[in-house]
C-alpha cells in the first residue's frame, strides 16, 4: 500500500527510485540509501563499511573533497551520512532548485569515488579519533560491549566503528572491494522527499546513475542470538553502565509495533515503569531506558541504565522486579499513553522532510515495501493488553545478556540475575 505523495519507480537495472512530494516546503532532502552495512563486512575487515562511508566524501575523478561540500554549502544546502549494521545513507538537505546539482553530486560521490591513499591515511587518523571518542563514552561504548556478546564472532555484533587495530590496516583494496561488490543497483534505493516532480527526478537519477557495479554475494549470514554471556569491564569511572538485554523481535515481525509498545511502557519516557520506580522513587540513576533493535531476522529487546557504583547491587534487583512485574498486569491508562506516544512520534516525524525520506527507504529495503503512516498507527492501535503480555513473557523468558561497564565490585553475580528472572 502506497500514499497518494508517494511514488516508487523501479529501472530496468533493479535502482529503485522513491519519491514523497510536499508541496508547500521550499526544499527537499534526497538520497542514497544502501541495504547494506557493518553486517556485510567479513569479521578481518570490520569497519568497512564505516569507512567507506567517510572516504565517499574524500573525492571523486572530477571532485576533490572541498570541492565536493563546497558544492553543496556554496548554495546553503547540508550534506550527511550514517552507516548502520544493515543500512547506510547518504543525503542532502537543500532548496528545491538546486536538485539536480545534488543528484550530480550524490551520483559522482556513489560511483566514482578514487579512495586515494593519501586521502585514506588522512581518513584513518580521523576515524581512529572516532574510535577513540567513542572508547572515552561510556554511554555509547556499553552498546558495542553489549552487541559482541549478544553475537559472539557475528558481524551482527561487530561495532559499526570498526576496532583500532582493523581501521589501522584497513587498505585501499578492502574498500573498494566493498563498494564493488554491495554498492549495486538492487542494493540501493533513491530517495527523495519535498518539493519536486516525481517523473522529472526518475529521469535524473536513469541518466546519473549509469555506472553502478554489478556486484557479488552480500557476505550476510544468518542471526544467532547467545543469550546466557555476560561481558565486565572494570574501568575508574564516576558511574557503573549497564545493559540487560533479551531476544527480540525482528523488523519484519509481526510483534515489532507491539514490542515497540511495550519498550515505550517500560521505559520510554518519564512515565514509563522504570523511570518513575528507578529514578523518581528510589533516586538510583539519572539516566535509564528501554530500547528495541530490530534487524531483518532477529532483534534486541534491552535496558540501559547508569549509576553510581554504591547503587549498583541495588538498582540491577529493582530493573529485574519492573519485568517481572509486567505478568503481573498492565493497565489500560498506560497501554493508552504508550500508543498515544508512539502514534505521536510518527506523525510528528513527517513534519521533517529528513525524517520523511529515511523513513521511506529503510522501509523500502527493509520490508520490501513502502509502509504508510497509516499501516503504522492501524499496527500501534491493534496492540492490546493480551498482545503485550504475551509478547513480554515471550521476549523476557528468553536467556539474558549483561554487558557492565565501570566499577562493578557491587554488581551481583550473573547467575543470580538469571535465577531472579527465571531463566535457565
Amino acid at each position: 500500500m502506497t500514499q497518494p505523495d508517494i511514488k516508487l519507480t523501479t529501472l530496468s537495472n533493479g535502482l529503485r527510485i522513491v519519491t514523497d512530494r510536499v508541496p508547500y516546503v521550499e526544499s527537499v532532502v534526497l538520497g542514497v540509501w544502501a541495504g547494506v552495512g557493518t553486517r556485510n563486512e567479513d569479521l578481518s575487515v570490520n569497519g568497512a563499511a564505516h569507512m567507506v562511508e567517510h572516504m565517499l566524501f574524500k573525492g571523486t575523478a572530477t571532485r576533490n573533497a572541498r570541492e565536493i561540500v563546497e558544492a553543496i554549502e556554496n548554495v546553503g544546502g547540508h550534506m550527511n551520512a550514517y552507516t548502520g549494521r544493515e543500512v547506510t545513507s547518504y543525503h542532502i538537505h537543500l532548496l528545491k532548485d538546486d536538485l539536480p546539482l545534488a543528484l550530480n553530486v550524490l551520483a559522482d560521490m556513489v560511483q566514482h569515488s578514487t579512495m586515494l591513499e593519501e586521502e585514506i591515511e588522512q581518513e584513518r587518523s580521523v576515524i581512529l579519533q572516532e574510535i577513540g571518542m567513542c572508547n572515552d563514552t561510556p554511554d555509547d561504548i556499553i552498546f558495542d560491549h553489549y552487541f559482541e556478546t549478544a553475537y559472539p564472532e557475528q558481524a551482527l555484533g561487530a561495532p559499526i566503528l570498526g576496532t583500532s587495530e582493523i581501521v589501522a590496516a584497513m587498505n585501499r583494496e578492502a574498500l573498494m572491494s566493498y563498494v564493488k561488490r554491495l554498492y549495486t543497483p538492487s542494493r540501493l534505493v533513491i530517495c527523495a522527499s519535498g518539493n519536486f516532480d516525481h517523473d522529472d527526478f526518475v529521469r535524473r537519477v536513469e541518466n546519473a546513475f549509469t555506472a553502478l557495479p554489478e556486484g557479488g554475494n552480500d557476505n550476510k549470514k544468518s542471526a544467532s542470538y547467545i543469550g546466557g554471556s555476560e561481558r565486565r569491564v572494570p574501568r575508574e569511572l564516576e558511574q557503573s553502565h549497564i545493559v540487560l538485554g533479551f531476544q527480540g523481535p525482528s523488523r519484519t515481525s509481526n510483534d515489532y509495533y507491539t514490542a515497540k509498545v511495550l519498550s515505550c511502557l517500560l521505559g520510554g519516557g518519564m512515565s514509563s515503569r522504570l523511570f518513575q520506580e528507578v529514578r523518581e522513587k528510589r533516586g538510583l540513576v539519572y539516566s535509564i531506558y528501554s530500547f528495541l533493535s530490530s534487524y531483518s531476522d532477529d532483534g534486541q529487546f534491552g535496558i540501559y541504565a547508569g549509576t553510581s557504583p554504591s547503587q549498583l547491587s541495588e538498582l540491577v534487583p529493582v530493573i529485574c522486579d519492573e519485568i517481572l512485574k509486567l505478568s503481573d498486569g498492565i493497565a489500560e491508562e498506560e497501554l493508552a499513553r504508550a500508543k498515544a506516544q508512539l502514534r505521536s512520534t510518527t506523525l510528528l516525524a513527517r513534519e521533517s522532510m529528513m525524517n520523511r525520506a529515511d523513513q521511506n527507504a529503510r522501509s523500502l529495503l527493509l520490508h520490501g515495501n513502502i509502509r504508510t503512516v497509516k499501516d503504522i498507527i492501524e499496527e500501534i492501535n491493534a496492540v492490546n493488553i493480551s498482545s503485550l503480555q504475551t509478547l513480554s513473557g515471550k521476549i523476557f523468558s528468553s536467556n539474558p545478556t549483561l554487558a557492565a561497564l565501570g566499577p562493578l565490585e557491587t554488581l551481583g553475580d550473573f547467575e543470580t540475575v538469571k535465577h531472579r528472572l527465571a531463566v535457565g
